[in-house]
């Protein structure tokens, strides 16, 4: 079968300004995947269980209409990725979103359907203002009944990620950060090709650099690269288990750990000095030294020294442990 590959070219510039992001919209578009082939999530069975008798159904048929079951999903729901951005950003976009690219985006889907589903999409896509209403209406149902409950930890999942592969490329390069971004991805000096079904193109990146987006509920890699986009790459997020939706990982943790140990590993997802990790702990500074010596002699935690602090953040064996237990 012929391969299809996405190219992105990328200058000196563009490697110097390679960064990482979160995409709620993406993680909405997904979910609505998950919901609709549940045959195809195994690692979503237990979410899928917990939200199955909330999620209300008009919303979920609308928004699977409108993003399809697999392949190309409207550029509507992503806005450009960053680490901070948050769900309540991703809906007031949707909110203001200009009506041209919507129809645009509809008319997408219409063309990659059929029948029924295919004559409903060119109405939409001719009366983008009423649609625009529609969506935003039905992602913030469907937000509050299936993903709200779990943001924090699908969260706390895809910045462990970002953390874990921005400590591998400074140990190992970019090369070495990117092994493992996904089967279909393939990095060199100054090319990312990505495989695809369907599409294919190439993506000058002139300056603008690549952003790198985990996706917890994608199973393989995606690419956004229509301006204003900045060029980017969704790829699966590490640390995401069969058992991911139970209850936040420090309640199991401590049962391992001990509580204030536990509270201190999942504290350093991000790199914080022990008078940080104390305050996000809870703990004493003493206290949070102590326990931040026992989890760096079990490789769990690494530190280093930037100036006159010490600054700690898991190892990925310390990420793996918290997403996993």
């Amino acid at each position: 079968m012929l391969q299809r590959y996405v190219e992105f070219r990328l200058a000196s510039k563009d490697i110097s300004t390679i960064r990482f992001g979160v995409s709620p919209g993406h993680e909405i578009v997904h979910a609505v995947r998950a919901l609709s082939r549940p045959q195809e999530q195994p690692l979503q069975w237990g979410w899928l269980r917990a939200v199955r008798d909330d999620v209300p159904r008009e919303s979920l048929e609308l928004l699977r209409l409108v993003v399809g079951e697999t392949g190309y999903a409207p550029d509507l729901f992503t806005s450009a990725a960053s680490w901070d951005l948050t769900p309540e950003d991703e809906i007031e976009r949707l909110r203001q979103a200009p009506l041209e690219p919507i129809s645009v985006d509809l008319h997408k889907r219409a063309v990659r359907s059929a029948g029924i589903a295919r004559a409903a999409l060119e109405r939409m896509a001719a009366d983008p203002a009423r649609i625009r209403v529609m969506i935003v209406r039905h992602v913030e149902a469907l937000w509050e009944a299936a993903l709200a409950p779990y943001w924090a930890q699908i969260e706390r999942i895809l910045h462990a990620d970002i953390g874990s592969r921005v400590r591998r490329m400074t140990a190992e390069g970019l090369a070495g950060m990117a092994a493992d971004l996904g089967e279909g991805v393939e990095w060199s000096a100054d090319t990312v090709r990505v495989r695809m079904e369907r599409h294919e193109e190439i993506v000058d990146c002139q300056g603008q650099g690549l952003v790198l987006v985990p996706s917890f509920f994608g199973r393989h890699c995606a690419v956004l690269t229509e301006p204003p986009a900045q060029p980017t790459l969704f790829y699966p997020a590490l640390g995401v288990s069969e058992v991911w939706h139970r209850a936040d990982s420090t309640d199991a943790l401590a049962g391992l750990l001990g509580e204030s140990r536990a509270a201190v590993l999942v504290a350093v997802g991000e790199s914080l000095s022990t008078t940080e990790t104390a305050g996000e702990a809870g703990i004493a500074a003493s206290t949070a030294s102590h326990h931040l010596d026992a989890l760096r002699a079990a490789g769990l935690i690494a530190s280093r020294r930037a100036g006159r602090r010490v600054l700690h953040a898991r190892t990925p064996l310390g990420d793996a442990l918290v997403h996993r237990v």
